[in-house]
């Protein structure tokens, strides 16, 4: 037995006893073996705050879970006196896991190892009373907080078309990652919402929770900190109980998770996170790398391992990654290399780099690669691509069908199966077919036009009876009263729009762009545009390719066609396929080959990114392009092209400026004849990283003179950068005024509202107040 804190004056349970009485292993314990140097430093160093940077691949899952399994194997605690948080429930499974694997017995009692949110409604269910809640409060999912929120904007009689209960919800949830109760919120940020009633409408939301005995998952960290703070007697009682906190992600944790550890770690000090500054990706979410790279600061005396021997990839692609995050300057710094296990192989393959024409080129030439790859033994299921968007995945996956190569995306549907893509889908449909039952129910009320689920019953059950099809019978009960309100206004437009957009199509309207009329004139595009969720946006550029599909067939029944053969052949599955994803969704995954398309300036860094965010944004989409190089193990292929379909309209791109950033003697700038056909009848490029500028087709005019521009402004650039880069370093000055109108290509018209040299925030008449890069907007 160990002394036990006074203030934690308790029988032990009987699995503590147990686990106190098990042999004690010493420091040469068959749990240790295997350990690299740093490993084991990071493991046995159990006293004070310490800092575990694990670069990818090095084994950081590994590390924590054997440290936990120390402190409870050396009986430095007992389990119950652990605090062990990750951020997925099946993380947290794998670590227990783990850990009962290397110990046994003595691991049992692992009551406190879980997520953010599971740890803090343990706590918030023992003293839910000092919240003004009762245990057995509720916890409300994002739905049950959007109904809520609806709820309350209608009882301040505010248009939730206007202003909706998603972005309301959106809104309040970014505030509670940054620990903002309503009297905390910035006056400023007031105006984000219904005309300046953000604030009094988060006050109504709060006040209804309690009522209803209930909190959403933000209110779970926000109750806590609360508690803790206002009664530091019972902080103290945890600071006793807890004696060792282990944190995994530690860059992934938001202001709200950083203040309950801070709060939770006054106690002995033995805090351990584990995290690595260079995949933190997820501020979008609410994600602040400032908490690891401030680690020192906010635990004087902490102690800082660098775990640098990677256990995955080859050393071209660990070079490959580290000279493109060595670009960043906000990090701690690490250089990867390669451990025992992958070697120095001098026969592995350096990095590709390919440029091509367009992204039909790019996607024939990955698949052939991945064809190539299995004929030569390799199998499908060890090839990813990994895109930055997920509207780039349409081309892949309908190549890969063409091919009859098995795939399945990771994350989410298939493109032609996602829920904004059915709606227009359904759309078109109904139009060429008009006693499509399937497509009229599914867009009758989408968007909202007040048809209720009981109108529509009462549609079928006529329908059944009269043997009509629900759009040849609807307009008959229109003619009379059995349909009233809201409902058959509803329905009346509905027919009337259909109608008329039949007419257009057969009056000689081009489909594809029946297909963006569809969208506007019916409300789809206006309701997604007000939806300030992050997904909203995602829908938005997911039509935008719809509607750039469309046009490459000649006829609107052809194109059905096809995304019915699409549908039909994709959905097979066999269990070794190729995996198709976002880039943010690889993150803990890996594969022997991974392919990166889509290297270009707009696409990757995100335009909405340094629009948003700048310098900040850019630095997190580095750190990105580390992450998606980093899932490879054997073989990484990166691949821009010359001409993309953006926001809806072809575009002559630049290669990423990430491209230029990676290291030439781990890089192979090669040439695949047939693909990347070039005007003036070239067929590729081959050699250096330099060449693709000098040969390829971005040796252009405007190419040029980018370069120049670069020039002037004292820029020694290398010849492949990025365009929003060089031309905003070209000029100290943004050259707009304030009160200046001008246009945006994304958000539309705005009044210039202020200027930081070549930032700017305007306030745009749909898409509201935006920061954005000067050289993205023109005067009018």
């Amino acid at each position: 037995m160990f002394a036990m804190s006074s203030s934690a004056n308790r029988r032990p349970s009987i699995s503590e006893m147990a686990a106190a009485r098990a042999p004690v292993p010493d420091t040469n314990a068959a749990y240790l073996d295997g350990l690299n140097p740093e490993q084991r430093e990071a493991v046995e160093t159990t006293d004070g705050p310490l800092l575990v940077l694990a670069g990818a691949g090095t084994g950081k899952t590994r590390v924590l879970t054997t440290r936990l399994a120390h402190i409870i194997a050396t009986k430095l605690a007992w389990p119950s006196q652990t605090l062990t948080v990750t951020f997925t429930n099946k993380a947290a499974r794998e670590m227990r896991e783990r850990a009962l694997q290397l110990i046994g017995d003595a691991g049992e009692g692992l009551r406190w190892l879980g997520t953010f949110h599971s740890i803090s409604a343990q706590i918030l269910r023992r003293h839910a009373e000092l919240a003004g809640l009762k245990s057995t409060f509720t916890i409300l999912d994002s739905d049950d907080a959007i109904r809520l929120c609806k709820q309350v904007i209608e009882a301040e009689n505010i248009d939730t078309k206007r202003w909706t209960p998603r972005h309301l919800a959106n809104l309040i949830d970014g505030w509670k990652n940054r620990a903002l109760t309503p009297g905390k919120v910035p006056q400023d940020e007031a105006w984000n919402f219904a005309d300046g009633k953000a604030i009094k409408l988060y006050e109504i939301y709060q006040s209804r929770l309690k009522v209803l005995n209930a909190c959403d998952f933000g209110d779970l960290l926000i109750h806590n900190i609360t508690i803790f703070q206002e009664n530091p007697d019972l902080l103290a009682d945890y600071h006793a109980k807890f004696k060792y906190i282990l944190v995994d992600e530690y860059q992934d944790t938001n202001v709200a998770q950083y203040l309950w550890l801070r709060l939770l770690a006054r106690g002995t000090g033995n805090i351990c996170c584990v995290g690595d500054d260079d995949q933190s990706i997820y501020g979008w979410r609410g994600a602040e790398v400032d908490n690891i790279l401030r680690f020192e600061k906010d635990f004087p005396g902490a102690k800082v391992i660098r775990l640098e021997r990677n256990y995955r990839s080859t050393a071209h692609i660990l070079a490959a990654a580290s000279s493109v995050i060595a670009q960043n300057k906000g990090r701690l710094g690490k250089t990867l290399y390669v451990g025992e296990e992958t070697g120095s192989d001098p026969d592995a393959d350096r990095v590709k780099v390919r440029g091509l024409w367009d992204g039909e080129a790019e996607a024939r030439l990955i698949c052939d690669d991945i064809e190539s790859y299995v004929g030569k033994g390799g199998a499908y299921e060890d090839c990813a691509i990994l895109v930055r968007a997920s509207w780039q995945m349409r081309l892949f996956e309908e190549r890969l069908i063409m091919l009859g190569i098995p795939y399945r995306v990771i994350g989410g549907p298939r493109f032609f199966e996602r829920a904004e893509i059915r709606d227009a889908l359904a759309y078109l449909r109904l139009i060429r077919s008009p006693d499509d039952d399937l497509a009229f129910e599914r867009v009758v009320n989408q968007p909202k036009r007040g048809v209720g689920a009981s109108s529509i019953q009462k549609l079928q059950v006529f329908a059944r009876e009269d043997g009509r099809s629900l759009f040849t019978l609807t307009p008959m009960v229109l003619q009379t009263d059995e349909i009233k309100g809201p409902a058959k206004r509803g329905l009346t437009t509905f027919i009337d729009q259909i109608n008329m957009w039949r007419d257009r199509l057969n009056n000689g309207m081009p489909h594809h762009e029946l297909a963006q009329v569809i969208l506007d004139e019916s409300g789809y595009t206006d309701m997604l545009q007000k939806d300030r969720s992050p997904q909203s946006q995602t829908r938005l550029d997911n039509l935008k390719e719809f509607i750039h599909a469309l046009g490459q067939f000649d006829s609107l029944a052809g194109f059905l066609e096809h995304v019915e053969l699409v549908m039909d052949v994709g959905g097979q599955s066999s269990g070794n396929e190729v995996q198709i994803l976002t880039l943010h969704a690889a993150k803990g995954l890996e594969w022997p080959m991974v392919f990166l398309p889509g290297w270009e300036e707009e696409v990757f860094p995100s335009r909405r990114s340094l629009d948003e965010s700048g310098m900040k944004g850019l630095e997190e989409e580095r750190r990105l392009a580390y992450v998606g190089i980093t899932r490879a193990r054997e073989k990484c292929s990166i691949s821009f092209v010359a001409n993309r379909m953006i926001f809806g309209r072809w575009q002559s791109v630049l290669p990423s400026r990430f491209v230029d950033e990676l290291p030439h003697d781990h890089v192979e700038a090669v040439s695949e004849t047939g693909y990347s056909t070039m005007p003036g009848g070239e067929t590729g490029f081959q050699g250096t990283i330099e060449d693709l500028g000098e040969r390829s087709s971005y040796n252009s005019p405007g190419w040029r003179r980018l370069k120049e521009n670069a020039k002037s402004a004292g820029k020694s650039a290398p010849i492949i950068d990025g365009k929003a880069e060089l031309l905003a370093t070209s000029s100290g000055k943004s050259g707009f005024k304030i009160g200046q109108r001008v246009h945006h290509e994304k958000f539309g018209y705005g009044q210039v509202l202020a200027a930081d040299g070549t930032k700017l925030q305007v306030n745009f008449e749909k898409a509201g107040l935006k920061k954005v890069i000067s050289t993205f907007v023109t005067g009018v």
